[in-house]
């Protein structure tokens, strides 16, 4: 190393906090010779850690029939601030194969007709067909729709480093396919309020798999190729809430090993099949039953992660383990929102008041302070733990999560909805929730949440084919449950570090870096990106 001639050298700080511009750049910081005393974060540049895969958002129907609302050039200014040069350059983003929650009406399927074995009725002509005036009297362009929206996207993420990287996911096999030939049954008095989505008929397995292989040639030939598939979304199910599909982590394993696997194999479908899709603290479970089996571990890449079961935990502690276990398979988050926003309070809510979100359109305010709850702030449900789920600052709640994620193994991290109306939705189900974007059409105002300048900012700095590198804090309590920092490096030696000050007081950090240190003041309430040119390797 000959770092002791060549000083690493901040060149940009980059800053977003309470009440100030956002992505606002700071004056930069000087590293001086010596080591680092008091409030340290050490980083260590040779460790380096996992490949990132990007950073992003994700597509929805809701998403595209927001923008068809809007005019061409507001549409064009939205989509370039998500993914184009300028904006947040998104690299990794997720959509559902099939019907959401997030859909217009919903239910439905690429694949309608009853017993269709042979899949002759597949069609992908839901995702372009567009929306029309007929049925929808304010739309602008009756043309656009999730598959257009996409395209756009390719199109202008080709003007940043590369293309945008795409995960499919569907919500549930066609009804006809399932055991309880239904989209989803919500819990009534009749099933002793036990909804379901319903399971994989063992006729079906080799069906499903066709399924959704020619779901990722019908997209390739409309020009997206997709980088990652999850065999089914959330495979512990929502109650019957919504488009659902149940699988174990035995009947999981079954079907990507002796279905799906064979079969992308042998149409030469080079993809990242991700296990799991759902709630971080049953990883291990998962990854035991299926990356211990080597026959179905040879088509994997990794897991899938969601954050809904605590708006505090990220489970680091699982992600180690796991890593430790099975350090040749990723873990990407594919979805975290605000979830069940502004919906009363259903039974056994002992806070209904303080579960029900208001004013969060246009309101800087609402996202930066203890505003937001879960599906589970203050209920006592059986079976579920409510110290998990207590109220939360929205952006604190992201940065927090993203930072500690990189910092423990995961290789991406992925946003739901992009785009929503000001209410979060459309939702055919009323599950509304916030997006980065939020719109109210009907009056022409377009939100930038402070949710989107966070992402941006980590998007911006944290791109496909970085790695993370070690870090190591030596912070007093009382800093150290507020401050929370991960570090990435890039092909030009540029050490990226993400720092998150919760507090709303000024936190005096000094960095330390292969013998140098800086001074850094941590903003009240910020999310800061210090980019450093280190010399030393």
């Amino acid at each position: 190393m000959n770092s002791h001639q060549h000083p690493p050298v901040v060149t940009s700080i980059v800053s977003t906090a309470e009440g100030g511009v956002p992505l606002k750049r700071l004056p930069t910081i000087e590293f001086k010779k010596g080591l680092a005393d008091g409030e340290v974060i050490k980083l260590y540049p040779s460790v380096k850690k996992q490949r990132i895969e990007g950073i992003g958002s994700s597509f929805t129907e809701a998403s595209a029939y927001v923008l068809a609302h809007m005019s061409l050039d507001d549409r064009d200014s939205v989509m370039r601030s998500l993914f184009g040069p300028e904006g947040a350059q998104f690299s990794l983003c997720r959509f559902p194969i099939g019907s959401c929650d997030f859909c217009v009406s919903g239910r439905y399927s690429h694949a309608e007709l009853e017993s269709d074995t042979e899949l002759t009725s597949f069609s992908i002509a839901n995702d372009k067909d567009g929306f029309s005036k007929e049925c929808y009297p304010d739309v602008i362009d009756e043309s656009y729709d999730l598959l257009p929206m996409m395209q756009e996207a390719r199109i202008i993420s080709d003007e940043v480093d590369q293309s945008i990287r795409f995960i499919g996911s569907a919500w549930t096999a066609p009804p006809w396919m399932k055991d309880n030939n239904a989209y989803y049954v919500s819990g009534c008095e009749q099933n002793n309020f036990s909804g379901s989505g319903g399971v994989l008929l063992d006729e079906h397995y080799q069906t499903y798999a066709r399924y959704l292989v020619k779901f990722c040639q019908a997209y390739a030939n409309e020009g997206i190729d997709l980088w990652g598939l999850t065999p089914v979304n959330e495979p512990l199910g929502n109650n019957g809430q919504w488009e659902s599909m149940h699988f174990t982590p035995g009947t999981q394993r079954r079907f990507i090993r002796d279905y799906l696997g064979p079969l992308l194999q042998k149409e030469n479908i080079n993809l990242a099949v991700l296990i799991l899709d759902h709630s971080r603290d049953q990883l291990e479970l998962w990854a035991d039953e299926l990356y211990s089996d080597p026959q179905t571990a040879k088509y994997l890449h990794g897991a899938a992660v969601h954050w809904y079961e605590s708006t505090v935990n990220v489970y680091e502690d699982i992600f180690e383990r796991v890593h430790e276990k099975y350090p040749d398979f990723s873990i990407i988050h594919t979805e975290g929102c605000i979830d069940d926003l502004g919906n009363d309070a259903p039974d056994g809510v002992m806070d209904p008041e303080g579960y029900k979100e208001s004013d969060w359109f246009n309101n800087d305010s609402f996202w930066w302070s203890k505003s937001a709850s879960d599906w589970a702030y203050s209920v006592d449900w059986a079976g579920v733990d409510a110290s998990e789920h207590p109220m939360y600052v929205p952006v604190h709640r992201y940065a927090k999560n993203i930072i500690v994620s990189l910092d423990h193994w995961v290789s991406g991290w992925i946003d739901w909805n992009c785009v929503l109306d000001q209410r979060g939705g459309p939702n055919h189900v009323g599950n509304y929730c916030g997006a980065p974007i939020m719109i109210n059409h009907c009056k022409k105002q377009i939100y930038y949440t402070p949710i989107f300048y966070v992402l941006s900012q980590f998007s911006r700095s944290i791109r496909p084919g970085d790695y993370a590198i070690k870090v190591e804090t030596a912070l007093s309590p009382n800093v150290k449950k507020n401050v929370f920092s991960s570090a990435t490096i890039n092909n030009k030696n540029n050490i990226i570090i993400q720092i998150l000050n919760t507090n709303k007081c000024m936190h005096e950090l000094k960095i330390e870096l292969d013998g140098y240190s800086a001074n850094f003041a941590a903003e009240p309430n910020s999310l800061s990106t210090i980019t450093i040119k280190f010399l030393g390797m």
